[in-house]
């Protein structure tokens, strides 16, 4: 596999996403969180277009930070990068933003292009290779351990939960009495056991019969939309007044919960009967998307990846009102 990391990914709607980005960003002393840095397109991106930013990239996976930083190189102490998961957003701020605060936040969530290809590391249902699915490979239990280890129930809530799969009740039927007999490795023996558990007709559509399952178990594994629970709120707080987040999603479950943070922090938090509004309840956000943005048909014949993009963002208008900041002690990050 080439580990040229601007071959090995095309960034989703970089444009876009740098327009919107732009009047907080484009600025001197400017510093921007890439938050899902991945292998770096759209830093990279960030970095040419606006000379005066400084970017610090979060990643939870080793391999990408080593590719991105080589990649990144070039723009020298302009580009940082962190090894952590992105709910520690707010941390990297504290220490790298000005007075503990960034102008710009921007999230590219789900698997990246890295972990997909790398036939390895257990992602993908059409390539045989270990069940994995860590984006950190060196901790947390892999999607063998879980399906070894999770009762019967637990399976049936992951699958239909995070992969909205109809069979879910079969699939993991199915996989306990696998397991009973010898447990599941790799990842063709996962698609062969799905293709046996669901009906023959529903596998003649509705695409790979093994997708849904897949992207359950790689949420769960990952522990993905606890993640993004957390660190939704922590990066509007990470911002300064003017600052901007941009937010791109691939499924309902992602764009969901980045809906329900930005409209949060977008609609006034003072009684409807209220005469008069209180300052400390007005909207510390201001929408700039109207609702989610799809990649259009150039993005689409450019890059097929962008086909389930979903677009949010959003400007600070104000700082968040202490009785709807997250409230945590301060980790280091």
């Amino acid at each position: 596999m080439s580990q040229d990391p601007a071959a090995l990914h095309l960034p989703v709607l970089v444009e876009r996403c740098l327009d919107l980005l732009a009047p907080a960003v484009d600025r001197p002393g400017a510093v921007l969180v890439d938050a899902t840095l991945g292998l770096g397109g759209h830093t990279e991106g960030a970095l040419r277009r606006f000379p005066g930013l400084r970017v610090v990239g979060i990643d939870r996976d080793p391999h990408a930070v080593a590719l991105a930083t080589d990649r990144l190189a070039p723009f020298g102490e302009r580009f940082t990068a962190v090894r952590t998961t992105y709910d520690h957003v707010d941390d990297v701020a504290a220490e790298h933003g000005t007075d503990g605060q960034v102008q710009g936040v921007l999230m590219d969530l789900g698997v990246s292009s890295l972990q997909l290809d790398d036939a390895g590391r257990g992602f993908a249902y059409a390539q045989d290779a270990p069940l994995d699915m860590r984006m950190d490979p060196t901790t947390g239990r892999s999607a063998a351990q879980l399906l070894a280890e999770a009762p019967e129930a637990e399976l049936r809530r992951i699958l239909h939960l995070y992969g909205e799969e109809r069979f879910a009740g079969r699939i993991a039927a199915a996989v306990v009495r696998r397991r009973e007999r010898a447990p599941l490795t790799r990842t063709t023996e996962l698609v062969d056991l799905i293709r046996g558990a669901i009906p023959a007709a529903a596998r003649r559509t509705g695409g790979h019969p093994a997708k849904r399952t897949f992207q359950a178990l790689r949420i769960a594994v990952n522990g993905e939309l606890e993640v993004l629970d957390r660190a939704l709120p922590r990066a509007v707080e990470a911002l300064a007044v003017g600052g901007r987040i941009v937010v791109e999603s691939y499924h309902s479950l992602e764009d969901r919960a980045v809906k329900a943070a930005l409209a949060r922090g977008a609609t006034s938090s003072a009684p409807p009967d209220l005469p008069v509004e209180p300052e400390t309840h007005r909207p510390y956000l201001r929408l700039l998307t109207r609702g989610a943005e799809e990649a259009d048909e150039a993005e689409l014949a450019r890059n097929p990846r962008a086909a389930s993009v979903r677009l949010r963002a959003a400007e600070r208008l104000r700082p968040t009102p202490a009785h709807l900041a997250p409230a945590r002690p301060r980790r280091n990050a």
